[in-house]
């Protein structure tokens, strides 16, 4: 599939079911992300953004449907194709979740040593100080994740995640926990990298200054379903009530019983 101005798509989703036991999680998902392009995905709690974005990652086996990374389908790939497939892939955690035991230039190193283990080390050491200048941490490999700071801590799980140079990039909640000003210096990292390193984003947040700044478009997902894929205007002016109580920040006031409520803790 093309996008009108003929790029490829990067991720394409299709008729994507996921269940936690007996209960549906995601209806149906249907999605497609080009190349060069940041796609944001936000919702409520409980809303399945997360749950898409692990079998995004290929974490988890859906019930049915398709996931195309790059053009490969993951949903049928044998563990040692998914594992050539992630040299290609990079995910920045929320946490950041940099090994404590380990220098901030070590931790970026390890996609390297599991993925490239032909480098030499000095090759290595090279290839994490050049990755953490990109992010505007030069010169910090040798501190460790304790003496870093949260905004930090981001910025070298950022480093880590593109060190091996990958084509498609995951963020799951790149602003949480960041006051307005860091937050604001990572959205401005996340345009580089689109713009600079040419890579395909993908960023799961509930933050709408950082998604209206940053996004190419937008999907909106509520109880499992994507309730709309557009641009960020679109989003803004869309007349659907749920949308627009997620852009207000305002109570949907509808019952939740205990058992949906288990159900939306399950899908977040």
């Amino acid at each position: 599939m093309q996008s009108p101005d003929g790029k490829k798509a990067a991720v394409e989703v299709r008729d994507l079911v996921t269940h936690y036991g007996q209960r549906q999680i995601l209806h149906a998902i249907n999605l497609t992300v080009y190349e060069g392009e940041i796609m944001i995905i936000m919702g409520g709690s409980g809303s399945g953004k997360s749950t898409l974005l692990r079998y995004l990652l290929g974490l988890g086996t859906p019930t049915g449907g398709q996931i195309k990374l790059l053009g490969r389908d993951i949903t049928r790939m044998r563990p040692r194709e998914m594992h050539e497939l992630r040299k290609n892939m990079g995910v920045a955690f929320q946490g950041g979740a940099l090994l404590s035991s380990m220098t901030v230039g070590e931790n970026v190193q390890l996609p390297l040593r599991e993925h490239h283990s032909h480098l030499d080390e000095m090759t290595m050491q090279i290839m994490a100080r050049l990755k953490l200048e990109v992010v505007n941490l030069g010169g910090f490999e040798n501190l460790m994740p304790s003496q870093l700071s949260g905004g930090m801590i981001k910025r070298a799980a950022v480093a880590r995640a593109i060190v091996t140079d990958p084509k498609l990039m995951f963020f799951d909640e790149p602003s949480a926990g960041l006051d307005p000003v860091v937050s604001a210096e990572l959205d401005e990292l996340i345009l580089k990298l689109r713009d600079a390193m040419k890579m395909t984003i993908v960023v799961v947040t509930h933050e709408l200054e950082s998604a209206f700044k940053i996004a190419d478009r937008i999907t909106v997902l509520d109880h499992g379903k994507i309730l709309m894929t557009g641009t960020v205007d679109e989003v803004r002016s869309s007349d659907n009530s749920r949308i627009q109580s997620l852009l207000n920040r305002m109570p949907s006031n509808e019952d939740i019983d205990a058992d949906d409520y288990l159900r939306r803790l399950t899908a977040s």
